[in-house]
């Protein structure tokens, strides 16, 4: 069989409703690494974010930061910060618009302002982390990879054409990614392909939001979970069972890799 490389989410796909990874699932990742294939999460966390779950599943290979960053045998071999002019462009109308921001650096992230507080906590809640610490100076002295902005869709594509170097990608109904506008976990996963010699044929995703899209249409076979919206599942090559319902072990059971 040739060697695949594997793509899968965290929030939502690896982990179910109760943030664990199902047995099934854990057996499943344990079957694919023995047979050789490249298995790899691809997360909009940062890798600080991600760490308690590359840990726990033993994830040596990782995107995190929606594409910005990658690592292979936890080495870093890709990175892509944004445009520094239209980041501090971006601050200051948000800062006006009384928008709060926070700054992912690759091990780290700090919030720029306290505005709305709660609105903060309920997004960062929803993935079991909490508000991040205020350093408004963070970009300043440390490399960032993304950016967050608390609003909702009063705002959505308010910024896109004023700050074209910039993509925002919504993973929250009150928080969107800030991130390089041609970066994204797609670009970097076709990357390592490439870079690996590993057909974008025999590339393999699994998603459930929004900034999955990309890399569940542009793989090989793009898989999205049961409990994906449904504009996620009409990129995808097929529609799993969800993150409770054994949904990756079911996938990858279809597809012949376990």
């Amino acid at each position: 069989m040739k060697r695949k490389l594997i793509a899968f989410d965290i929030d939502g796909t690896l982990l179910n409703s109760q943030k664990e990874a199902l047995p099934n699932t854990l057996q499943a990742l344990e079957k694919l690494r023995n047979d050789g294939h490249l298995v790899l999460v691809a997360t909009g966390r940062s890798r600080f974010l991600a760490q308690p779950v590359l840990k726990k599943l033993d994830f040596h290979n990782y995107i995190v930061c929606n594409g910005s960053a990658a690592f292979l045998d936890h080495k870093q071999v890709y990175k892509h910060l944004l445009d520094e002019k239209q980041l501090t462009d971006f601050i200051t109308e948000t800062d006006q618009l009384k928008i709060d921001t926070a700054f992912v650096g690759i091990d780290a992230i700090r919030r720029h302002s306290d505005f709305n507080v709660p609105v903060m906590d309920e997004a960062m809640q929803s993935f079991g982390s909490e508000v991040p610490e205020l350093d408004p100076d963070f970009k300043n002295h440390q490399e960032v990879y993304q950016a967050l902005a608390y609003y909702d869709d009063a705002y959505e594509g308010h910024f896109d054409e004023k700050y074209p170097a910039l993509r925002f990608v919504r993973w929250h109904e009150k928080c969107v990614d800030v991130i390089p506008e041609n970066g994204s976990k797609a670009a970097t996963i076709l990357h390592l392909g490439e870079t690996l010699g590993i057909d974008t044929s025999d590339i393999i995703t699994f998603g459930d939001g929004q900034n999955d899209k990309e890399m569940l249409a542009t793989a090989g076979v793009g898989v999205a979970m049961g409990n994906a919206a449904a504009d996620v599942k009409k990129v995808a090559s097929f529609v799993t069972s969800s993150n409770d319902e054994d949904g990756i072990f079911n996938a990858l059971k279809e597809l012949a890799l376990i």
